[in-house]
């Protein structure tokens, strides 16, 4: 799970007598995303997990030998490899702004090198979804969401990821039925069109269904005619009232959602059916859910199922992160080149009350008040995990709450949301201010 340029640059550093020279490399993203107002950073546990696991045994070490590139002497010393760095991060659900670095590694160069490739996915892949999943959340007001995604997702593995941000960002439920047991999910089903186009007709299907399921029923009823779809899962859900049975829901996927979500709620309310909810699915995402969840008069619309764009971020799928080494023999290093400049040295990223302005700082600098709160923490020291560093699923859940609650209006706008203001420590200052001046 490497880049070959990693192993190719260890290997350089080997033979140079630099392999072990501490450094640090810093994970961070240069930009927002299009329409976000900020990110939520996620993947922490999976990329501790790898650096935990991090070695070369017998059959990596015979499949690199394979490739003729590298000597026999280096193969062995990447025999010997362990991961016993430290590491700094962000805990996974904080809301983090571009330049402020999701986790910052310490180990020996060559070491940490090598780690570039799978810290910059799970870090990259995680928090684009999680920020996804949380603007999905935010648009839907308080109703329950549910990630239908899982048949849409770019392989197994997103699939999964998507499930474990969903946990994160307080989604209640998946259809993955994996997804959902390994991350303490929810579990969320319908049923197909298909299950009503094997019958000889509409109301036949809906009363299987429902007999089968009771009271967990979700009735489909938009595979032929939608008003009709409504009538037919009304005498069905009432038909199941008289024995004693109460359906959850129906759904609708597709056409006029508001429109139709108000007719489903008026007919189920005329016919007594006031505990039967109305889910909405088909095509949505958080802008459309805004549209549906606005104004004084929302759609009656009590839960949203949301699948495709949600779970590849559809909008806005590429988040632009980079890890950069920043320190060498604690010497501060920094890169110059047009529009990818970086930052020198390892940081920490003290944060005011209520999101008034986030302090970039260097990593011994003290506090710039008692009010800030350091986002950065040890999650791992000499390759073993910190207390910080196995936090839950279901912790982290919480602190994502918190972080959510507490932002501004002005950088939650799904369309335009304000820039988030981020400014240097003097010190910071003054040390690029060094090294530019040292480099004309």
């Amino acid at each position: 799970m490497m880049d070959l340029y990693e192993l190719t640059m260890a290997q350089a550093f080997w033979s140079a007598g630099m392999a072990e020279l501490p450094s640090t490399f810093s994970l961070f993203t240069r930009s927002l995303p299009r329409r976000r107002g900020y990110l939520v950073a996620a993947g922490l546990d999976d990329c501790l997990s790898w650096l935990e696991r991090l070695s070369f045994g017998p059959q990596e070490l015979s499949s690199l030998e394979q490739l003729g590139i590298f000597p026999t002497k280096f193969l062995d010393w990447l025999g010997d490899l362990r991961f016993q760095g430290d590491v700094r991060a962000v805990r996974e659900g904080t809301v983090v702004f571009p330049d402020e670095p999701l986790l910052e590694v310490d180990a020996p160069l060559a070491v940490a090198q090598m780690a570039e490739t799978y810290l910059l996915n799970q870090a990259t892949v995680q928090t684009t979804l999680a920020t996804k999943v949380s603007r999905c959340r935010q648009a839907a007001r308080g109703r329950p969401l549910a990630e239908f995604g899982f048949r849409h997702a770019q392989g197994l593995d997103a699939g999964m990821k998507v499930a474990r941000v969903c946990r994160l960002v307080g989604v209640e439920a998946t259809s993955n039925v994996a997804g959902a047991l390994e991350y303490g999910l929810g579990v969320s089903g319908t049923m197909a069109h298909s299950f009503v186009q094997a019958h000889e007709d509409e109301v036949s299907a809906l009363r299987n269904l429902a007999e089968a399921l009771g009271p967990r029923a979700t009735l489909l009823v938009d595979t032929f005619n939608t008003e009709r779809g409504i009538a037919a899962a009304v005498q069905v859900a009432s038909e199941m009232r008289v024995r004693g049975v109460e359906v959850a829901a129906i759904r609708l996927d597709s056409g006029d959602l508001d429109q139709l979500s108000r007719l489903a709620r008026h007919a189920l309310d005329g016919a007594g059916l006031f505990t039967v909810k109305v889910i909405v699915t088909g095509g949505l995402d958080e802008y459309r859910i805004a549209e549906l969840t606005a104004g004084p008069d929302p759609a009656p619309i009590d839960s949203f199922g949301v699948g495709s764009a949600m779970v590849v971020s559809a909008d806005a799928p590429l988040t632009d992160t980079v890890y950069k080494l920043v320190s060498c023999s604690g010497r501060p290093v920094r890169k110059t080149s047009s529009g990818k400049v970086t930052l020198p040295g390892p940081k920490q990223v003290w944060r005011s009350p209520g999101f008034a302005g986030d302090l970039l700082a260097l990593r011994d600098e003290a506090a710039p008040s008692d009010a800030h709160r350091p986002l950065l923490e040890l999650v791992m020291r000499e390759g073993q995990r910190t207390e910080a560093g196995r936090r839950s699923l279901a912790e982290s859940s919480s602190h994502h709450a918190g972080e959510i609650a507490s932002l501004p209006a002005e950088l939650t706008d799904l369309e335009a949301p304000a820039p988030f203001p981020l400014r240097l420590s003097p010190e910071l200052e003054a040390l690029v201010a060094r090294m530019d001046r040292s480099q004309i």
